[in-house]
């Protein structure tokens, strides 16, 4: 293991790369705001049991991928594997209920914690987008939800994206289901992989959410929850479908969506983006409306969506909508000499002070390094002083597009500045 080598899994933000997460960040607080969600900041680990119990004990997440261990005071602590759960936690520990409803809450560069094989814009370490709403049972809802991340991914210049559509019923037709599921997966208990087998009893619908290829094939033959549903879900779906068409969003009824955490109800969704290859969901979600009661809160209803950030990210680069850096700079001081450095050190406070982007040299390089650099920051222009202009009261200042130079009285150069930054 290399001590200057990051842990498998996990990604460093360079310098020159975070422009691009501020401009993706900006796209998401701006639809939120437009949308009515306010953002809401919790821990990167809770305690183990909230996902056992939200999540779901027999989820691959739970099972198989979760950053457990146990603190100095003998506690089970996770590291969030999901965003949901502690927005749930937090909703209730905080009686958020008692608030007007619906409450509309999102979250962003979360960092979320998985132990799986690292993917292309999935990484162990990853962080989320997600938004959570409490206290709106209606379909409409769940069709803002939606248009919500639609409107998120477009703008950040992804095109021809997918809407896939299901619906996993309520507790009242579920069972039914499940016995149904059952019934065609007993002939096959033999073939599936040995976490499907101990999911069979207890929550067979895991198993058509199973990577296994033996598996993955053997659930594509099962009947589907979509036919199963009770005439309240069912309602319910049709109404979303209809808010959906309404508003001109193609979508398409997949019935092979259950989405891999326990506490989705009703309405599971994704959202495509067929141009980047295998990793194409950049967005899930879905309804969950028995979360807070189980997790011991209030009877209330619930839906959001994750979506993962750097995916967002890798999608934008493979559909060339990446923007350029912008300039790091509005000004860059140059001096020539011990008396330039101080009254240059003073000048770049002054412009900072002003609202400009400003820095100056601190190594002492020579005139041509010093533009050499400064044309590296994209500034607009040089502000160059020696101990001559110093004792002349000016300074010169050079366009770094044109070169074009002029030596600007001391006191005048804010007004100068100012007039030409303007233009």
């Amino acid at each position: 293991m290399a001590l200057t080598q990051a842990p498998k899994g996990t990604k460093d933000v360079l310098p020159q790369e975070v422009y691009l997460w501020h401009r993706m960040e900006n796209v998401m607080r701006d639809a939120c705001r437009r949308f009515g969600f306010r953002e809401i900041r919790v821990p990167t680990f809770e305690h183990t049991e909230l996902f056992l119990r939200g999540v779901g004990d027999t989820t691959d997440v739970v099972q198989k991928e979760m950053y457990t261990f146990e603190d100095k005071g003998g506690r089970s602590i996770t590291l969030k594997p999901e965003g949901t759960a502690g927005v749930a936690r937090a909703f209730i520990e905080h009686q958020l209920s008692n608030a007007p409803m619906p409450q509309k809450m999102y979250y962003l560069n979360s960092p979320v914690f998985r132990y799986e094989r690292p993917q292309a814009g999935r990484l162990r370490e990853h962080h989320q987008f997600g938004v959570e709403v409490y206290g709106a049972k209606d379909a409409s809802m769940d069709a803002e939800v939606i248009l919500l991340a639609l409107e998120v991914i477009e703008k950040m210049g992804i095109t021809g994206l997918e809407v896939h559509l299901n619906s996993i019923g309520c507790p009242n037709c579920r069972p039914a289901y499940q016995a149904k599921l059952k019934e065609y997966l007993r002939p096959h208990l033999g073939e599936l992989c040995e976490t499907c087998r101990t999911r069979y009893e207890k929550n067979p619908l895991r198993i058509l959410d199973c990577k296994s290829p033996i598996c993955h094939e053997i659930g594509q033959g099962a009947p589907h929850m979509i036919d199963c549903l009770c005439d309240d879900c069912r309602a319910h779906f049709d109404s979303l479908k209809a808010h959906l068409e309404a508003r001109g969003v193609k979508y398409s009824v997949d019935p092979f969506i259950v989405r891999g955490l326990d506490y989705y109800t009703r309405t599971v969704f994704e959202v495509i983006a067929s141009g980047i290859g295998a990793q194409s969901t950049v967005c899930g979600g879905g309804r969950y409306d028995g979360l807070l009661k189980e997790l011991g809160g209030p009877d209330l209803p619930g839906i959001g969506f994750g979506m993962g950030m750097e995916r967002l990210l890798m999608a934008q680069e493979l559909y060339g909508k990446v923007q350029e850096e912008p300039a790091l700079l509005d000004l860059y001081v140059a001096p020539l000499g011990p008396a330039a450095r101080e009254e240059a050190f003073r000048l770049t406070q002054q412009l900072r002070s002003e609202g400009y982007a400003a820095d100056m040299d601190h190594i002492g390089r020579s005139l041509k390094a010093q533009m050499k650099y400064a044309d590296k920051t994209g500034c607009r222009f040089a502000l160059i002083m020696g101990d001559d202009e110093i004792r002349d009261g000016i300074v010169n200042v050079r366009s770094m597009d044109s070169a074009e130079q002029v030596s600007v009285p001391t006191g005048e150069v804010l007004d100068y500045i100012r007039e030409r930054l303007a233009k």
